[in-house]
């Protein structure tokens, strides 16, 4: 009886090792891609060889591979050899701040590696199912377009229309994106494009702050794990711009990977959908600073930066209709109180 294999890439990520562990019961074998570039990114914080170590140990059916995702050949042949039912590509460079110091390399990650993974899986095996995990940044900053209304201690939208968030049809285009988000979007394209001119079946996850306690929360990646961490260890902070009231929608790896689950049983053709945590998980840097205090009674060391990101968005909160429309069965089981316990605990 043929295997049944599951290919993640970025795998001792967020979002892949979370994947990794919470499906390798489901398949045969599991084979994880990460050759750990976010320690040259981000340091020693961003080091993900504690969670490939973690899966090695605990998951049997797990083999891992050192491999850079933008060596072709390796690619081409690792699909031609494995024939992988499904995969969830999660490998990226995550951060528009750093794609800014590396724009050529940012490119090579997150585009040029899509392309050739698409290219593999239509060359040799057009019946696998590929999840692709893009970004909201896709939008670049035209959500700071939409009129905000300014409250104590966030924005907020002011027109009824988006009183649920963005949805799937918002305009792409004439804006900053950040390099970051244009390398993205690029292949959050050529993944759409690949599933509607070859027919497989895709979707891009559009991803507000996807977050969780295996997160090597640093600066210029994962919001609110890197403030949580900044304040169990009383690090100082910085607030860039817009007053802290920049306000992102947050939503746990488990409930990311419940989706996954949903996706590669039930597969469709080149499907986007945003996901994050909707507007009940809305919260901006300010409430979230206040909301971490008042858990873990540690006063948050914080400093003001008048400047803001790039691109960054002022608020940001993801539209779920669509996403829940296509999969009733998936629902959002972490709310915020419930996110901030989990990354706390397991911080400590």
């Amino acid at each position: 009886m043929k295997k049944k294999i599951l290919l993640v890439t970025g795998s001792t990520g967020l979002i892949g090792s979370e994947i990794v562990y919470g499906l390798h019961k489901e398949y045969d074998l599991v084979i994880g891609l990460d050759n750990n570039e976010r320690s040259k990114f981000f340091g020693k914080s961003g080091n993900t060889n504690k969670t490939k170590n973690f899966l090695l140990k605990n998951v049997k059916n797990y083999k891992h591979l050192n491999l850079d995702i933008t060596d072709k050949k390796k690619v081409f042949d690792l699909i031609e050899n494995t024939k992988p039912n499904d995969i969830a590509h999660c490998a990226a460079q995550p951060s528009h701040d750093t794609a800014a110091k590396i724009p050529l390399r940012d490119f090579e990650i997150n585009a040029s590696a899509t392309i050739n993974l698409m290219e593999a899986v239509r060359k040799k095996l057009k019946k696998t199912t590929v999840i692709y995990f893009s970004t909201n940044k896709v939008y670049g900053d035209n959500p700071n377009k939409i009129k905000l209304k300014e409250k104590k201690k966030r924005y907020d939208f002011l027109q009824d229309k988006y009183k649920n968030g963005i949805d799937e049809n918002f305009n792409v285009d004439n804006c900053i994106h950040s390099l970051f988000g244009v390398s993205k979007l690029s292949a959050d394209l050529i993944v759409q494009e690949y599933g509607r001119y070859f027919d497989i079946h895709t979707c891009c996850l559009r991803g507000g702050c996807l977050t969780g306690p295996n997160q090597s929360g640093v600066e210029q990646h994962g919001f609110l794990n890197y403030l949580i961490r900044c304040n169990l260890k009383k690090k100082k902070y910085t607030i860039y711009g817009y007053k802290g009231k920049q306000v992102r929608d947050n939503i746990h790896s488990e409930d990311i990977k419940n989706f996954a689950r949903l996706f590669f049983e039930k597969p469709r053709i080149a499907e986007v959908y945003n996901i994050g945590g909707g507007r009940k998980n809305s919260i901006s840097i300010l409430e979230a600073i206040e909301f971490v205090e008042n858990i873990t009674g540690i006063k948050m060391n914080y400093t003001y930066n008048n400047n803001s990101r790039i691109g960054d968005h002022k608020c940001y909160i993801s539209n779920l209709n669509k996403i829940k429309n296509h999969y009733p069965k998936w629902e959002i089981k972490y709310d915020l109180k419930k996110i901030f316990e989990d990354i706390i605990l397991k911080i400590n």
